[in-house]
């Protein structure tokens, strides 16, 4: 029997009734940092992105509430696809009310009508594959209309920054040394962890500057490498992170306000302000670019079109310019673990060859026949050098 007025269509993904607690933040990446298995997650994202979605899925909540659209026909965001396939249950659209249920509480849901104590709260829709395609097949027309959006914007950042971008003016000194090496920049996004396991070889042998961007610090020492560099805004790196040692870059807004400093100076800790407009990961590969750095390569990062888009307007011109900025340095992760094998170097193999054969010379002498024929190699062994002895003594 239903718990609310009437029922709408079941949850496809539910197989019924769904209850749990509630936890509700307007930030996804806050969010998705306190959900436990079986939490109802209540937010507020507009198209929700693959990175929040991986986030979410990871939790494994109960189920996922979404006041707003999570998909708005803007472009095809990939989230709640990610979502659907989880299993996930997604209703949309629930609109403000929903966002008012206090944190903790026990939430029921039944179709697209969401309850607390008994009292129905909002009423959005469930959303299954079939709807989700629908939606997407509609979204695609909107792809246009977001390409013109984007090429305004880049013009709009390229005015601001021109002298960051193209003369490096605003780009702070840091202590750790950059300059001829590799420079590994991990971002918390799109299969970061694959990507790091990937590169472990890689990054034995070269030994690449580790640069975390905010969470991407904690990424690295989830795998037991310690960042050299840690570069953002600071609101989602860990105190663990913060403490290991690294050197710390507080991105700031371009009139130097830097809010991410002051949780830095509480910690006792010291870092070096960057004031700019982009993101944290493009202000990590203007730093590392503008210190020299060989080669970089990007883990987490964004690089296809949808990935572009997920960011939202504000954050595509800044992504799309760095990488023309940075140019032929910049290497996707992918690529690395594709392209590089682990190289043997001379003296390993020597090492290799010397060990064998010292193998075979202590299996040889364990027997009586190795014994004769190790005598009578050092027999010939004493003629050879008899004979150089003579040929250059001039006996």
């Amino acid at each position: 029997m239903s718990l609310f007025r009437r029922r709408t269509a079941p949850l496809a993904q539910a197989g019924g009734e769904v209850r749990g607690a509630a936890r509700v933040d307007r930030r996804t990446k806050d969010l998705v940092r306190r959900l436990a298995p079986g939490d109802i997650a209540i937010i507020d994202h507009v198209d929700i992105d693959r990175v929040a979605a991986e986030g979410l899925v990871a939790a494994k909540p109960a189920a996922v509430l979404n006041a707003a659209k999570s998909i708005s026909g803007r472009y095809p965001n990939l989230g709640p696809s990610i979502l659907i396939e989880a299993g996930i249950p997604l209703i949309d659209d629930l609109g403000p009310d929903v966002m008012t249920i206090r944190d903790g509480a026990w939430v029921d849901i039944d179709g697209g009508e969401v309850a607390t104590n008994g009292r129905l709260v909002s009423e959005g829709t469930p959303q299954d594959a079939a709807s989700i395609d629908a939606a997407l097949e509609e979204a695609r027309e909107g792809l246009s209309n977001q390409l013109q959006l984007f090429a305004a914007n880049t013009m709009e950042y390229l005015e601001k920054e021109r002298n960051l971008l193209f003369d490096g003016i605003g780009v702070p000194q840091v202590r750790t040394r950059i300059a001829g090496r590799h420079a590994l920049i991990v971002v918390r996004g799109y299969h970061y962890r694959e990507d790091l396991v990937a590169l472990q070889p890689y990054m034995k042998e070269f030994r690449p500057v580790l640069v975390g961007v905010d969470g991407g610090a904690d990424a690295l020492l989830e795998q037991g490498w310690k960042p050299d560099l840690i570069v953002g805004d600071m609101d989602s790196v860990s105190d663990t992170a913060l403490r290991s040692g690294a050197e710390i870059v507080v991105h700031a807004y371009r009139d130097g306000r830097a809010p991410g400093l002051d949780r830095v100076k509480e910690l006792g800790l010291d870092g070096v302000v960057f004031p700019a407009v982009g993101t944290s990961e493009d202000v990590a590969m203007l730093l590392v670019d503008d210190m020299g750095a060989d080669v970089i390569v990007a883990v987490g990062t964004h690089g296809t079109l949808i990935e572009f888009l997920d960011k939202g307007r504000a954050g595509m011109a800044s992504t799309f310019l760095t990488r023309l900025r940075v140019g032929s340095k910049l290497i996707d992760a992918k690529g690395v673990s594709r392209l590089y094998r682990h190289r043997i170097s001379n003296w390993q193999i020597a090492w290799l060859i010397g060990a064998g054969v010292t193998a075979i010379v202590a299996s040889m002498a364990a027997t009586s026949a190795g014994h004769v024929f190790l005598g009578l190699i050092g027999a010939r062994f004493d003629d050879v050098v008899s004979w150089f002895s003579r040929l250059f003594g001039g006996g």
